[in-house]
Parts: C-alpha cells; structure tokens; sequence
C-alpha cells in the first residue's frame, strides 16, 4: 500500500498477491510522458503528476554550497541498493489497484492528533466537562501545553465553521485552570529546574548543529567522537526553545565541522533508566499520548510541520508470508509458537544468514539471483508452515535478499504509514542531538508489532557491523544499503528535482545510521515523560481520594479511622529506611532490606538468588527482575544499576516485588 499525491486526491495503491512475484523497485517516469502517480509493489513512493525522477542513477546535477558535505562515492551503496531493487521489481510485478482517497477536510488532521493524544474529550459528541483532561493538561510543559492548544483551536473553528449543535469548549477555558495554578504557585520550580537540568548539558552538543536543509553524510568511522550524555530529564521541545536563540551564532561557527561530532551516550539515572516494555500497559498508554504531543511541540518550535498520514484500511491477503500485515502474521505465528512478538519468517531468515557467519564479505550489500529469490518465495509461501521447506537449499545472499523483500512488501511500511513521514523529517532538524531526540519519541509511538520486528531487525544489523573488519560492512555500508529498504517513500509527497532525491538519498541514509547506531537510547522512555505519568497518577490517586472520602462520609464510615488505615497501608511492620520486598515466586518470599545510598536493584536481586535451593536455584540473573509497583507509578521493571535509596524518595509508596516478566 502507498499513499500518492495528485491535485485530486491520495491515491492510495493495493495488491492482491497472487503467488506471483511482484515489483519491488521505483517506477520510471519516462519522458514525462505519465501524468498519473505510480508505484511498483512493495514500495511505498509517493511521484507527482508530470514529475521525472530517475532514482536508480546518481543525479548528475551541479554541486552547490550546501552539497559540499555530500560525498557521491560514499552514496554508491544506496544507489546499487536501488538499482538492485529495480531488477528485483522485473520479477514481481502484480496487477495493481488504486484506491483514491480524498485529502483530509481542514481540522480532520488535527481531531485526529487529538483523539491519539487522549484529549478527544476537549471536542465533538464526547465532549464533556474539561475537568476530566485538566489532571493530563496540568501535567505538560508550556511547549506541550502551546501544542495541544493550537489544534484545539483549529479543530474549534472547524466545529464551529460546520455549525455543529454539540458544545464547543473555548480554547480559553480549557488552559485558564492550569494558567492559574502555575500563577500563583510559591516560586518557579518548573523553571528552575528546568534551567538548572539544562545548565549541566547545554554546549556538549551544539557544536552538532547544522543548518536546516543542509545535509551532512555520516562522518568516518575512523574520526574520533567525543561522547556527551544526552539530556533525558528536560522536555525536548523546551529544551529546543531555550536554545533557539542562543544557538545561532553556533550554528553558523560550527558549519562544515563534522570532526567534532559527538558520540551520544545515555546518562547515568540513580533511579533508574526506564526501557520500552518495562512499564504496565495502562502508563504506557499515558507515555505514548505524552510522546506524540512532546514530538509535535518539539517540531512547532522547530518550524518542522509534522503531519500523520492516516492508515486507510484496505484488503490484504489473511494468510502466507509476503505481503502480509504484521498483526496478521504474528497471529497466525501465535497459533504455531504461543507469545511470538516477531514474525517467525523474519525470525528464520535472520538466523540463516547468521548460520552462514556474519564474516562473509559484502552481507547485505551482494544481492541474490533474483530468478532465485522469485522461486525460493514461492515456495516458503508453499512449504514454511509445514515445516517441509528446505533451508539448505537458501544461499546466504539469498536470505539476505528475502530479509529485505520482506521488509519491503509489508502492506504498510516497517515505520507506519501515520509517522513514515515524520521519520523523513527527522533529517530537517537542525541538530543532531534534536535528530535523535524525535526519532526516540518516535520509536515510543510506533505499534508495538512494527517497534518489535525493527527492534530486532536493528539488533541484527548490528551484528553484522561488529564483523565489519572481515565482512566490510561498516555502519556507514549498512545504513545505505537499508535505507532504500526502509525509506521508500524519500519523496513522498513532494516534486522530487534530482538535487532533492540526493538530498534525500543522504538524509536516510542518516537517518538509518542513528536508528542503528543509537538503538539502546532510542528504545529509552525520557525521565521527563516518565516523571509527567508519575504526576498524573498521584493526581488520579488525590481525585479517587477525595471521591472515597465524599463516598465514605455519606456512608457515615468513620472517616478518621479510613485516614489512619490508609497512611499505614505501606509503613506496617517496616521500619525507617526499610523496605519490605516481596519473592512469592521464590523460596525466600519476603525480605526486609535496609536502605543505603550505594544499594542497588541488583544487590536485592542477588541476596535473594543467594537463598534459593532446589528447582529455584538454577533461577539466573536476567530470569527475574524487581519491580517498584504502586504508588505514583503502576508498574516498572528496574535496571541493575537502580539505587532504591534514591527511587525509594522518588516513591515512598510503592510496594518491592520480585518476579519474571510477561510474556
């Protein structure tokens, strides 16, 4: 599936997938002579009308000024990934429907972005009293808060435009209460913290920046990088307003300096570094609301226009391998291997090429025989799920070449239709620290079966790298030849000049550089946002208070005895600077362990394997993990390096739990 633009509308174009091979390369305008948007199968490219793009040729336009960074040698990876493509396409082309869809009416975007925010309450049918949103609006920054309000504005002028009966809140009313309480609060603690968490990172990394639209290529390997933590405590897109100004002049200084570029490392968190899947499903609702409004507020202050394309359900095949949705895939996969997260094909095509070492010169990079790789799918499409399929017989460029294949034919891209774009985008911000800032909100907001397949997938290319001395194929090698892969839609939505397709080219290439590069911080939740769910659960907790006590004092309960049971829920029994953890999974099921400032998550975890005997004791460390539960926070898995002292002040409440994790 692809969204194409036209003056009429977005052409939106499906498969039905026939057994047969199918194209999976760019299609060729020639000679302007086609006035309709096209596309091959398995690529997601958006060509407006009368445009002429040869992508599968290096552009032979002039170097200008702000080329000078963009080494064309360094791009032929890209270009030979994309010629391979375009012969791989000559074996697989299928009939072709399209789809048209017309473009969003004004304010449709924005009620959209609203509903996926969790505020679909500020408007429409559902509106009720904004009192429910004021916990969650209490909670954003004045970055975040200037987000929302601007699509609350829009999407009431639209309601208001169309006449509609249902009540329309004022923009007005719905941030005067959180106006109020910061006005008169004692002091500007936001503030101020926010300007001492800043103090202690701001310079690391301006000398990254670069001007927006200006491309930089990935600079050599061999250059050495100093490492700067990136700031994960301070809201990005507050962070980007404060520097705004400021940085200018830096900007201009550092242009063209790529041999300072830093290398980013994750800070050091005495609470904890929170991972995507250590939280309870219902906090990570509330951090993926908080992420797509702190990914908006950072491109509005950034003056990136940051639009979702909205998925248009459309008719896909319900079973096989190739072309197939990947919540449908991994449901199928669970009927064969019972909590599969990735699909099982893209599990064995993986490990094939592994069982081929990863030493082999040009993996990735060497295509198979395309005649071959037409065969070899239709027959995994015959004989995976019988288990009758012969892997002997798979090359390991071949299995490489399926790998990618599959990536490419998903009926919608590995990076969702609704933020492919704003993964495209992330090469216009000016930084590179604000590049990865956008791309770690966004790895937070894809589905959860799209994050998992590029999670692994990431993982694996970066085993491939680790061999880089005997296979040649640096990060640099990699990125460019997955970015094609990835990023097929490099025009979409714009007339492509052939100096915009290098550009471009250069810019996911980059793009793909960092997602590898970067994994471990990418798939990071900031503290910010972190520290923003612990604030909306302790105001949910005073609100549920406050309607207990109301509910308490008209069933003449003694108030003051539910008072004193409360405060005592989680100190009974425990001393000052005791904490009381439970094992009911262990032998040892209960233990009270003394708070001091160097005990770590990890040291609670080894004095209980310590004790354990008999079928426990075979238990590994990796096998069970602590878990802070209750209290500001629902649920969180902690790292090794946790100090409870420290996490223990943060959350006073909560109750210490010892046990595996979900599946």
């Amino acid at each position: 599936m692809s969204w194409l633009s036209s003056s009429q509308g977005v052409v939106l174009t499906a498969y039905h997938p026939s057994g047969k091979d199918q194209a999976v390369g760019d299609s060729h305008a020639k000679g302007g002579e086609e006035a309709t948007s096209s596309r091959r199968y398995g690529q997601y490219t958006m060509n407006q009308e009368s445009t002429t793009t040869r992508v599968m040729e290096k552009p032979p336009f002039d170097r200008s000024i702000s080329q000078d960074s963009l080494d064309e040698l360094s791009m032929e990876d890209y270009w030979i990934e994309l010629e391979n493509i375009k012969k791989s396409s000559e074996n697989r082309q299928e009939d072709q429907e399209v789809v048209v869809v017309k473009e969003p009416d004004e304010g449709e975007l924005e009620e959209e972005w609203l509903k996926e925010a969790g505020l679909s309450n500020l408007f429409g049918e559902s509106a009720g009293d904004p009192q429910e949103s004021m916990v969650f609006l209490s909670t954003l920054t004045r970055t975040q808060a200037a987000a929302v309000q601007k699509r609350v504005e829009t999407v009431s002028q639209t309601l208001r435009k169309k006449n509609k009966q249902y009540q329309i809140p004022d923009v007005r009313d719905i941030f005067a209460q959180q106006r109020e309480s910061k006005e008169t609060a004692p002091d500007d603690t936001e503030s101020q913290s926010l300007r001492t968490n800043e103090n202690k990172y701001q310079g690391r990394d301006d000398q990254t920046s670069n001007l927006v639209g200006e491309e930089k290529l990935i600079p050599p390997e061999e250059t050495p990088a100093p490492e700067t933590d990136i700031n994960l405590e301070v809201s990005f897109a507050e962070q980007a307003l404060n520097q705004k100004e400021s940085s200018k002049e830096k900007i201009q200084k550092s242009k063209g300096d790529d041999a300072t570029l830093p290398s980013f490392r994750l800070p050091k968190d005495k609470t904890g570094t929170t991972r995507i899947g250590d939280l309870a499903p219902q906090d990570m609702k509330k951090v993926c609301h908080l992420a797509l409004i702190e990914l908006t507020a950072l491109y509005d202050v950034l003056g990136i226009e940051l639009k979702q394309q909205k998925a248009v359900k459309i008719k896909t095949r319900d079973s096989g391998l190739f072309c197939i949705p990947l919540t449908v895939l991994l449901e199928q996969d669970q009927r064969k291997v019972l909590g599969t997260r990735i699909p099982l094909i893209f599990q064995k095509l993986i490990s094939r090429i592994e069982e081929g070492g990863l030493e082999t010169e040009g993996l990735l990079r060497i295509p198979g025989a395309a005649i071959r790789i037409k065969n070899l799918c239709q027959e995994l499409e015959a004989k995976f799920y019988e288990g009758t399929f012969n892997w002997e017989s798979v090359k390991q460029h071949d299995a490489a070449s399926l790998l990618k294949l599959f990536i490419r034919e998903l009926p919608q891209p590995l990076l969702s239709v609704e933020y492919l774009k704003a993964f495209q985008a992330v090469q216009n911000l000016p930084t590179k620290k604000q590049q990865l800032q956008a791309l770690n909100l966004l790895v937070i907001l894809l589905p959860d079966a799209n994050r998992d397949t590029l999670k692994a997938l990431l993982e694996f290319l970066q085993r491939v790298i680790d061999n880089k001395e005997k296979n040649k194929m640096t990060v640099m090698n990699v990125a460019m030849v997955m970015a094609p892969n990835l990023f097929m839609c490099h025009a979409l939505g714009l007339k492509s000049s052939e100096q915009r397709e290098f550009v471009m080219a250069a810019g996911t290439a980059n793009t793909m550089h960092l997602l590898i590069k970067y994994q471990k911080l990418l798939w990071t939740i900031p503290k910010f946002i972190v520290n923003q769910v612990r604030k909306q659960n302790t105001e949910n907790h005073k609100k549920d208070k406050r309607a207990m006590k109301k509910l308490l004092k008209k069933m003449a309960y003694d108030r003051e005895k539910y008072e004193k049971q409360d405060k005592s829920t989680n100190d009974a029994d425990v001393p000052q600077g005791v904490i009381r953890v439970q094992a009911p999974h262990l032998s040892k099921v209960s233990m009270a362990i003394q708070l001091t400032e160097e005990l770590k998550a990890s040291d609670v975890l080894a004095r209980f394997l310590s004790q354990e005997s008999g079928v426990a004791q075979t238990l590994k460390k990796g096998e069970v993990f602590l878990y802070e539960i209750g209290g500001n926070i629902g649920e969180r898995c902690l790292d090794d390096d946790t100090y409870m002292k420290d996490l223990y002040q943060l959350n006073p409440n909560a109750e210490w739990v010892i046990k595996s994790k979900p599946l």
